[in-house]
Protein backbone atom coordinates (compact mmCIF):
# COMPACT_ATOMS: atom_id res chain seq x y z
CA UNK A 1 0.00 0.00 0.00
CA UNK A 2 1.03 3.11 -0.83
CA UNK A 3 2.22 5.70 1.57
CA UNK A 4 0.95 9.35 1.39
CA UNK A 5 2.22 10.86 3.88
CA UNK A 6 5.33 12.52 2.61
CA UNK A 7 2.91 14.94 0.92
CA UNK A 8 0.79 15.55 4.10
CA UNK A 9 1.56 19.04 6.71
CA UNK A 10 -0.53 17.31 9.50
CA UNK A 11 -0.50 13.21 10.69
CA UNK A 12 -1.50 11.86 14.04
CA UNK A 13 -0.77 8.38 14.54
CA UNK A 14 -2.25 6.24 17.34
CA UNK A 15 -3.08 9.59 19.33
CA UNK A 16 -4.13 9.47 23.06
CA UNK A 17 -5.14 12.34 25.24
CA UNK A 18 -6.10 12.53 28.26
CA UNK A 19 -6.74 15.37 31.59
CA UNK A 20 -5.85 13.56 34.97
CA UNK A 21 -8.94 10.79 34.81
CA UNK A 22 -10.43 12.40 31.47
CA UNK A 23 -9.40 10.78 28.73
CA UNK A 24 -10.27 12.77 25.64
CA UNK A 25 -8.84 11.56 22.57
CA UNK A 26 -8.19 7.71 22.14
CA UNK A 27 -5.86 6.24 19.29
CA UNK A 28 -6.54 8.94 16.81
CA UNK A 29 -5.47 8.66 13.16
CA UNK A 30 -5.69 11.49 11.00
CA UNK A 31 -3.88 12.80 7.59
CA UNK A 32 -4.33 16.11 6.05
CA UNK A 33 -2.66 17.03 2.97
CA UNK A 34 -1.45 20.23 1.60
CA UNK A 35 -4.08 22.50 0.60
CA UNK A 36 -7.07 20.31 1.71
CA UNK A 37 -9.59 21.92 3.75
CA UNK A 38 -10.84 19.31 6.49
CA UNK A 39 -13.56 19.79 8.79
CA UNK A 40 -14.08 18.25 12.11
CA UNK A 41 -17.36 17.56 13.39
CA UNK A 42 -18.27 15.53 16.60
CA UNK A 43 -21.01 16.12 19.81
CA UNK A 44 -20.21 19.03 22.32
CA UNK A 45 -17.07 18.18 24.49
CA UNK A 46 -16.20 15.31 22.44
CA UNK A 47 -12.52 16.95 22.45
CA UNK A 48 -12.53 18.88 18.89
CA UNK A 49 -10.39 21.78 20.75
CA UNK A 50 -8.59 19.76 22.53
CA UNK A 51 -7.17 18.22 18.91
CA UNK A 52 -6.51 21.25 17.52
CA UNK A 53 -4.41 22.01 20.72
CA UNK A 54 -2.66 18.91 19.73
CA UNK A 55 -2.13 19.43 16.10
CA UNK A 56 -0.63 23.06 17.02
CA UNK A 57 2.01 21.60 19.26
CA UNK A 58 0.57 23.87 21.99
CA UNK A 59 -0.33 20.34 24.22
CA UNK A 60 1.52 16.91 23.54
CA UNK A 61 -0.01 13.90 23.22
CA UNK A 62 -0.12 11.16 26.28
CA UNK A 63 0.82 8.47 23.38
CA UNK A 64 0.93 8.08 19.88
CA UNK A 65 3.00 10.82 17.41
CA UNK A 66 2.15 14.38 15.78
CA UNK A 67 3.84 15.16 12.53
CA UNK A 68 3.43 19.04 11.24
CA UNK A 69 5.08 20.43 8.14
CA UNK A 70 5.34 24.28 7.96
CA UNK A 71 3.87 27.23 10.13
CA UNK A 72 0.81 27.28 11.37
CA UNK A 73 -1.54 30.08 13.07
CA UNK A 74 -4.67 29.30 14.63
CA UNK A 75 -7.91 31.44 14.45
CA UNK A 76 -10.68 31.55 17.60
CA UNK A 77 -13.93 32.01 18.11
CA UNK A 78 -13.17 35.27 20.02
CA UNK A 79 -11.03 37.13 17.54
CA UNK A 80 -7.79 37.64 19.15
CA UNK A 81 -6.75 41.24 18.08
CA UNK A 82 -5.68 43.12 20.54
CA UNK A 83 -7.28 46.07 21.39
CA UNK A 84 -4.65 48.73 21.71
CA UNK A 85 -3.48 48.46 18.20
CA UNK A 86 -5.00 49.66 15.07
CA UNK A 87 -6.20 46.91 12.27
CA UNK A 88 -3.03 47.50 10.30
CA UNK A 89 -0.97 47.28 13.62
CA UNK A 90 -2.66 43.92 14.02
CA UNK A 91 -2.25 42.50 10.60
CA UNK A 92 1.49 43.29 10.95
CA UNK A 93 1.75 41.06 13.70
CA UNK A 94 1.49 38.29 10.82
CA UNK A 95 4.22 39.96 8.73
CA UNK A 96 7.12 40.08 11.70
CA UNK A 97 9.07 37.70 9.98
CA UNK A 98 9.05 39.89 6.78
CA UNK A 99 12.69 42.29 7.53
CA UNK A 100 12.18 44.37 4.37
CA UNK A 101 9.68 47.21 5.31
CA UNK A 102 8.54 48.33 1.83
CA UNK A 103 7.65 44.95 0.85
CA UNK A 104 5.44 44.76 4.52
CA UNK A 105 3.83 47.68 3.08
CA UNK A 106 3.02 46.05 0.13
CA UNK A 107 1.67 42.91 1.62
CA UNK A 108 -0.28 45.06 3.89
CA UNK A 109 -1.69 46.97 1.34
CA UNK A 110 -2.85 43.58 -0.78
CA UNK A 111 -4.09 41.95 2.82
CA UNK A 112 -6.66 45.10 2.81
CA UNK A 113 -7.80 44.75 -0.61
CA UNK A 114 -8.18 41.24 0.07
CA UNK A 115 -10.75 41.86 3.01
CA UNK A 116 -12.23 44.41 1.46
CA UNK A 117 -11.47 46.72 4.33
CA UNK A 118 -9.27 49.62 2.47
CA UNK A 119 -10.04 52.48 4.32
CA UNK A 120 -10.06 51.17 8.32
CA UNK A 121 -5.79 50.60 8.31
CA UNK A 122 -6.17 53.36 11.33
CA UNK A 123 -9.29 52.41 13.41
CA UNK A 124 -9.29 50.18 16.36
CA UNK A 125 -10.95 46.80 16.77
CA UNK A 126 -13.68 48.41 18.87
CA UNK A 127 -14.89 50.43 16.13
CA UNK A 128 -15.56 47.44 13.52
CA UNK A 129 -18.21 45.21 13.33
CA UNK A 130 -18.13 41.28 14.59
CA UNK A 131 -17.57 40.34 11.34
CA UNK A 132 -14.86 43.01 10.22
CA UNK A 133 -13.02 42.44 12.94
CA UNK A 134 -13.23 38.50 12.20
CA UNK A 135 -11.78 39.62 8.73
CA UNK A 136 -8.95 40.65 10.35
CA UNK A 137 -8.28 38.17 11.55
CA UNK A 138 -8.22 35.82 8.93
CA UNK A 139 -6.17 38.37 7.27
CA UNK A 140 -3.25 37.88 10.17
CA UNK A 141 -3.67 34.38 9.96
CA UNK A 142 -2.81 34.28 6.03
CA UNK A 143 -0.28 36.76 6.17
CA UNK A 144 3.33 36.11 5.76
CA UNK A 145 4.59 32.56 5.30
CA UNK A 146 2.14 30.34 7.30
CA UNK A 147 1.29 27.36 5.67
CA UNK A 148 -1.36 25.64 7.83
CA UNK A 149 -4.55 27.75 9.40
CA UNK A 150 -6.23 25.76 12.51
CA UNK A 151 -9.62 27.00 12.81
CA UNK A 152 -11.94 26.40 16.15
CA UNK A 153 -15.07 27.55 15.23
CA UNK A 154 -14.30 30.91 13.85
CA UNK A 155 -17.48 32.28 12.85
CA UNK A 156 -19.90 30.64 15.53
CA UNK A 157 -20.58 33.93 17.42
CA UNK A 158 -21.78 35.64 15.01
CA UNK A 159 -25.33 36.33 13.12
CA UNK A 160 -26.20 33.41 10.81
CA UNK A 161 -26.06 35.99 7.98
CA UNK A 162 -22.57 37.38 8.57
CA UNK A 163 -21.43 33.78 8.96
CA UNK A 164 -23.05 33.13 5.68
CA UNK A 165 -20.29 36.13 3.89
CA UNK A 166 -17.34 35.02 5.65
CA UNK A 167 -17.48 31.44 4.87
CA UNK A 168 -17.71 32.98 1.33
CA UNK A 169 -14.99 35.41 2.21
CA UNK A 170 -12.60 32.63 3.61
CA UNK A 171 -12.77 30.43 0.70
CA UNK A 172 -12.26 33.73 -1.60
CA UNK A 173 -9.37 34.16 0.29
CA UNK A 174 -8.42 30.74 0.00
CA UNK A 175 -8.60 30.44 -3.52
CA UNK A 176 -6.19 33.98 -3.38
CA UNK A 177 -3.71 32.50 -1.12
CA UNK A 178 -3.79 28.82 -0.59
CA UNK A 179 -3.24 27.14 2.72
CA UNK A 180 -3.95 23.51 4.49
CA UNK A 181 -7.20 24.10 6.93
CA UNK A 182 -8.34 22.57 9.91
CA UNK A 183 -11.72 23.88 10.81
CA UNK A 184 -13.54 22.88 13.13
CA UNK A 185 -17.40 23.56 13.83
CA UNK A 186 -20.96 22.62 15.57
CA UNK A 187 -22.39 23.68 12.07
CA UNK A 188 -23.01 20.81 9.83
CA UNK A 189 -24.41 23.59 7.15
CA UNK A 190 -21.72 25.33 7.54
CA UNK A 191 -19.04 22.21 7.23
CA UNK A 192 -20.86 20.82 3.99
CA UNK A 193 -20.38 24.27 2.34
CA UNK A 194 -17.08 24.42 3.65
CA UNK A 195 -14.96 21.25 3.39
CA UNK A 196 -13.33 19.11 0.82
CA UNK A 197 -13.40 16.10 3.29
CA UNK A 198 -15.32 16.11 6.75
CA UNK A 199 -14.27 14.09 9.77
CA UNK A 200 -17.12 12.93 12.36
CA UNK A 201 -15.56 12.17 15.75
CA UNK A 202 -17.22 10.21 18.37
CA UNK A 203 -18.59 11.00 21.96
CA UNK A 204 -15.59 11.23 24.11
CA UNK A 205 -12.90 10.02 24.02
CA UNK A 206 -13.21 10.35 20.34
CA UNK A 207 -12.05 9.13 17.54
CA UNK A 208 -12.76 9.10 13.36
CA UNK A 209 -15.97 7.11 13.40
CA UNK A 210 -16.73 8.23 9.75
CA UNK A 211 -15.64 10.48 7.09
CA UNK A 212 -17.19 11.78 4.25
CA UNK A 213 -15.09 13.62 0.77
CA UNK A 214 -17.41 16.09 -0.38
CA UNK A 215 -17.08 16.45 -4.53
CA UNK A 216 -19.39 19.22 -5.53
CA UNK A 217 -17.90 22.22 -6.64
CA UNK A 218 -17.88 26.03 -4.55
CA UNK A 219 -19.99 27.68 -3.99
CA UNK A 220 -22.31 25.45 -2.38
CA UNK A 221 -25.71 26.51 -2.57
CA UNK A 222 -28.06 24.81 0.62
CA UNK A 223 -30.51 23.44 -2.11
CA UNK A 224 -27.94 21.92 -3.73
CA UNK A 225 -28.69 17.76 -3.46
CA UNK A 226 -25.33 16.66 -2.70
CA UNK A 227 -25.45 19.89 0.02
CA UNK A 228 -28.82 18.12 1.62
CA UNK A 229 -27.49 14.42 0.84
CA UNK A 230 -24.18 15.04 3.30
CA UNK A 231 -25.69 17.25 5.80
CA UNK A 232 -28.21 14.22 6.27
CA UNK A 233 -25.56 11.63 6.42
CA UNK A 234 -23.63 13.58 9.15
CA UNK A 235 -27.02 13.90 11.33
CA UNK A 236 -27.64 10.11 10.81
CA UNK A 237 -23.65 9.34 11.78
CA UNK A 238 -24.57 11.73 15.11
CA UNK A 239 -27.39 10.18 16.02
CA UNK A 240 -29.51 12.70 14.98
CA UNK A 241 -31.73 10.54 12.81
CA UNK A 242 -33.80 12.83 9.58
CA UNK A 243 -36.72 11.73 7.92
CA UNK A 244 -36.68 12.05 3.81
CA UNK A 245 -38.57 15.31 3.66
CA UNK A 246 -36.64 17.89 6.49
CA UNK A 247 -35.84 20.89 5.00
CA UNK A 248 -32.70 23.44 5.35
CA UNK A 249 -34.43 25.26 8.15
CA UNK A 250 -35.16 22.33 10.14
CA UNK A 251 -31.13 21.27 10.01
CA UNK A 252 -30.48 24.53 11.36
CA UNK A 253 -32.81 23.71 14.49
CA UNK A 254 -31.04 20.96 14.89
CA UNK A 255 -27.36 21.54 14.40
CA UNK A 256 -27.90 24.42 16.79
CA UNK A 257 -29.69 22.69 19.50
Amino acid sequence: MKDNRSNSQLVLENVSHSFGELHVIKDLNITVEQGELVVLVGPSGCGKTTLLNLLSGHIKPISGNVKREGIIRTVYQQDGLFPWLTVSENILMGLRSISDTAIQEQELRELFELIHLTGFENHYPHELSGGMRQRVELARAIAGDSDILLMDEPFSALDYQTRLRLRRELLRLLAKRPRTVVFVTHDIEEAVQLADRILILSKRPAYVCSELQIEAQHPRSLDNPSVITAMKTILDELGLHTSSDLDVSEFNNLTTQ
